[in-house]
């Protein structure tokens, strides 16, 4: 079995996202960067899918010379190959990223045969566009599920399951196909030491991939107010009860 998982490099979760002076950019002087979680989570899916059925995976980013950290992470938790679409820009629009993806993918599918699974973060951290895997899997063709939280394979097939204010949906996707995972599917694996040392001598292959820009522009970077909140000690020790009893009686929890 050969699966092909795309990431993206991204800020850190949990870091305070500062915007350069025009609004144009994030200020990446102070972050950390980390693979989108979303796709850390379809890393984990598609090793232990080749530890089920054996063959190995290939992980794919679009991104600056730097993102190549990133993919090395994904070599040391069981990916086999690397390869880096290298841009100057710090961000393609979704439209051009989709078309980009689908030309490597092409290419490397015209040399090593097709891939039976192609695996994609229902989001990524930063944009949050849903975009980028549909666009992609409608230009090669294949069929695809995004949000799923199961990813099996039985009888050629991939069996998907996702989340719905019904239940659980669940489908069956003809492979090859295209699966958007999304955070909570698994819990992604920590890198051995045996994986970091090999990580770092894996060869990591930069092919170039030319593509027009979408019809989506960005105008410019805004930050959201920042939420305040109060905190009131209302006491300490068992003095505070009466204080504590108060207040539950005022919030109606009790009376």
């Amino acid at each position: 079995m050969r699966i092909l998982v795309c990431v993206k490099r991204v800020p850190a979760p949990g870091a305070r996202i500062n915007i350069t002076a025009d609004g144009q950019a994030v200020d990446t002087a102070f972050l950390g960067f980390t693979v989108s979680p979303h796709e850390e989570c379809a890393v984990e899916a598609a090793v232990q899918l080749v530890e089920q059925h054996g063959g190995e995976v290939t992980v794919l980013t679009l991104g600056p010379a730097e993102a190549e950290e990133q993919l090395r992470t994904a070599v040391s938790v069981g990916a086999a190959k690397a390869v880096l679409v290298p841009i100057d820009a710090s961000d393609w629009d979704p439209q051009r990223t989709a078309r980009a993806i689908a030309t490597v993918v092409g290419a490397i599918e015209a040399q090593d045969g097709a891939f039976d699974l192609v695996l994609f973060g229902n989001e990524s951290a930063d944009s949050c566009g849903y975009q980028v895997g549909i666009r992609a899997a409608l230009s090669l063709g294949r069929p695809m599920v995004n949000g799923a939280k199961g990813l099996e394979i039985e009888d050629g097939h991939a069996v998907v399951k996702r989340e719905a204010d019904a239940g659980i949906e669940r489908y069956r996707l003809p492979m090859p196909a295209a699966v958007g995972v999304k955070e909570g599917i698994n819990l992604p694996r920590y890198p051995t030491m045996k994986g970091r040392l090999a990580s770092k001598k894996a060869e990591v292959v930069r092919t170039e991939a030319q593509a027009g820009e979408g019809g989506l522009r960005m105008v410019q970077l805004q930050r959201p107010p920042e939420r305040v909140s109060n905190v009131q000690i209302i006491g300490t020790g068992p003095e505070a009860a009466p204080a504590v009893v108060d207040l539950l009686v005022e919030l109606g929890v009790m009376s």
